[in-house]
């Protein structure tokens, strides 16, 4: 009989079977139950936090122009982002960690009375973002005060990373789980009862990087800024060990639910 035809058969069979018939222990191995309000049960909570250092840094930086004509001040602006990219290219950061991901353009009117002065632009403002990834921490610190120097006038961020993060959160659920485990063989113990199988179990993550600069910070006030907040306990990695970027948080936290045997 073919293969179709035999379940067909079978599902006919098992439909016209009482659900009585059907051993009530069948039933329960193939649809296990829920534990009901009943259930004696221990939950708890387990963290873990990985220190690691930083491998990488994205610098988000722009560049803003103004003239009283639109096409000047898009030139100007341009000119500005071919000086910052070929210093990047000139330092050794390849194209393919360099990108130009925003543009703005902001014509600004008069406040006076006269309505023809404020239909009429005084002058355009535009704006453009580049984003840049340094494979090498030390390298940050003279490239920004490059990028400082070459076009760039705006610090929009900075982030401190380590590309190994999957590597580092592996490494902090594992901690987090027997952190959990602990936790629940210490409360039964003082319970006077014995942890049983675990019945339910959830994970969250958070860190990884270390984020600092901001909007507003302008030309070597931003680069002092910077270094001023990226100050740590860790090795220095700047020209002169001006620039201690510490370590960084890769934490974790596990949430678990065990019976209670």
């Amino acid at each position: 009989m073919p293969r179709l035809a035999r379940w067909l058969l079978l599902s006919a069979l098992l439909t016209a079977i009482p659900a009585a018939a059907i051993p009530a222990a069948a039933l329960s191995a193939a649809y296990p139950a829920a534990p009901g309000p009943q259930a004696r049960l221990i939950s708890v909570s387990g963290s873990a936090e990985v220190k690691v250092p930083p491998d990488e840094v994205l610098l988000s930086v722009g560049v803003e122009s103004r003239a009283a004509g639109l096409d000047e001040a898009r030139r100007e602006n341009d000119k500005d982002v071919a000086k910052a990219l070929a210093f990047l290219r000139a330092h050794g950061v390849a194209d393919k960690d360099v990108q130009t991901d925003y543009l703005n353009i902001e014509p600004q009117y008069s406040y006076e009375r006269d309505l023809a002065s404020k239909l009429r632009p005084q002058f355009y403002i535009v704006r453009k973002s580049i984003g840049v990834r340094l494979a090498k921490v030390d390298a940050f610190e003279p490239v920004l005060a490059g990028l400082l120097a070459n076009g760039v006038q705006h610090v929009h961020g900075i982030e401190f990373r380590t590309s190994q993060l999957r590597k580092h959160r592996d490494a902090a659920r594992a901690l987090a789980i027997r952190a959990a485990q602990d936790k629940a063989d210490a409360l039964a113990r003082e319970l006077g009862v014995r942890r049983g199988a675990v019945y339910s179990a959830s994970e969250s993550y958070s860190g990884g990087w270390w984020r600092g600069g901001g909007w507003g910070n302008l030309g070597g006030q931003a680069l002092q800024n910077v270094v001023q907040q990226s100050g740590g306990n860790g090795e220095g990695g700047g020209e002169g060990g001006a620039l201690a970027v510490g370590q960084i948080s890769v934490n974790a936290t596990v949430n678990a639910t065990f019976a209670i045997d």
